[in-house]
């Protein structure tokens, strides 16, 4: 490379990205928005769901997907040049085994290791894939110790969140992103514990969400449920934490049986600890135990067991709590969903 050539590539890192805005009226459009928004700072899918062995054995897994836009220039001319960074979690939370399993990647968007395509769901990091081809979701991936294989059929239009996609994160409007879930996703396929591939099925819950400034400087961390109820309708729910552990911004939304969309204000959205887990391991605490309420309705959250803590460092550089739960009303169960408990270990940092 050429001396000018070498000091403009040079310069060009330096030089401080502009992340678009996340503005209202927007809008969601689809199928453009299934894919990757690779402009925007942080994005990602994230797929959790609830399985059944053929013997009737309860299985929690979790797949995520991340990308991320680094924050210098990306017009570096090197093919070499991080210009996307791509991190992935997948986790199994298995009852039998007493602990979640759990593994994580990471890599650039550069020479094939990675990428996630504009045009629909499909991202993969190495040997893991999500992908949406017509109305069926496939993920595929070999973890440490356990593998796991999934075919999950979308019957209902997309669920967009807050206002037409627009979800509000904190009190100043760019505290947002465009986000969108698909719960009830019918799910069938297979999974290997260590002791050969077993036939497995459930339901699950993709979340898709993109943004550019996603948590207010005041917040260190969020709680967020998502439920699919047994009567057919779906909740979910979020409060973002300050440092003293108050929440500082809260939503939601409910869809109803018959398919009804109520959006919650913040202050119609609660989360109630009412038990906590240590882990052995890192000697974090979380309310593994929620009550959680949204507008005049409340649901107790337990856990399909504790110890189901992330620790994330190699790849998004924290440590966290995701994990099945049951919710019940008046001491039955009444849904299933995950639940997601961040910044109990140090403030977030996105």
């Amino acid at each position: 490379m050429r001396r000018r050539e070498f000091l403009a590539a040079i310069g060009a890192m330096t030089l401080e990205v502009r992340y678009p805005a996340v503005e209202p009226r927007r809008g969601l459009s689809f199928p453009r928005d299934h894919g990757a928004h690779p402009e925007y700072r942080s994005e990602w899918w994230y797929l959790t769901g609830w399985l059944h062995t053929a013997r009737s054995e309860p299985l929690g897994f979790q797949v995520t997907f991340f990308r991320a836009r680094p924050p210098f220039d990306s017009a570096n001319p090197s093919r070499q040049a991080p210009r996307q960074i791509l991190l992935a979690h997948a986790a199994l939370a298995d009852p039998v085994f007493g602990r979640l399993r759990h593994d994580q990647r990471a890599a650039r968007v550069a020479l094939g290791l990675a990428g996630a395509s504009e045009e629909t769901t499909a991202v993969w990091l190495d040997d893991w894939r999500l992908a949406l081809e017509g109305g069926r979701y496939r993920t595929r991936l070999a973890a440490r110790d356990f593998s796991l294989e999934l075919e999950l059929e979308a019957s209902d239009p997309p669920l967009e969140q807050g206002e037409a996609g627009y979800s509000r994160k904190g009190r100043r409007a760019g505290e947002a992103s465009y986000y969108y879930s698909r719960p009830r996703l019918a799910a069938r396929g297979a999974v290997d514990r260590g002791n050969g591939s077993e036939p497995v099925s459930g339901s699950a819950w993709l979340d898709h969400e993109w943004s550019s400034t996603l948590m207010a400087p005041e917040a260190a961390g969020w709680d967020w449920v998502g439920i699919e109820l047994a009567d057919g309708g779906a909740l979910m729910a979020f409060r973002m934490r300050d440092r003293q552990g108050a929440a500082h911004y809260a939503g939601g939304t409910l869809l109803g049986a018959q398919g009804h969309r109520r959006v919650f204000a913040p202050g119609e959205i609660a989360f109630e600890p009412r038990r906590r887990w240590r882990s052995p391991r890192t000697g974090v605490e979380y309310p593994v135990a929620m009550r959680v309420t949204a507008g005049s309705e409340s649901w107790e959250l337990a856990p399909l067991m504790d110890d189901q803590e992330l620790d994330a460092r190699a790849s998004t550089g924290t440590i966290y709590w995701e994990g099945a739960v049951r919710a019940l009303q008046r001491g039955r169960e009444a849904g299933r969903g995950y639940l997601e408990l961040t910044g109990y270990w140090k403030p977030v940092r996105l």
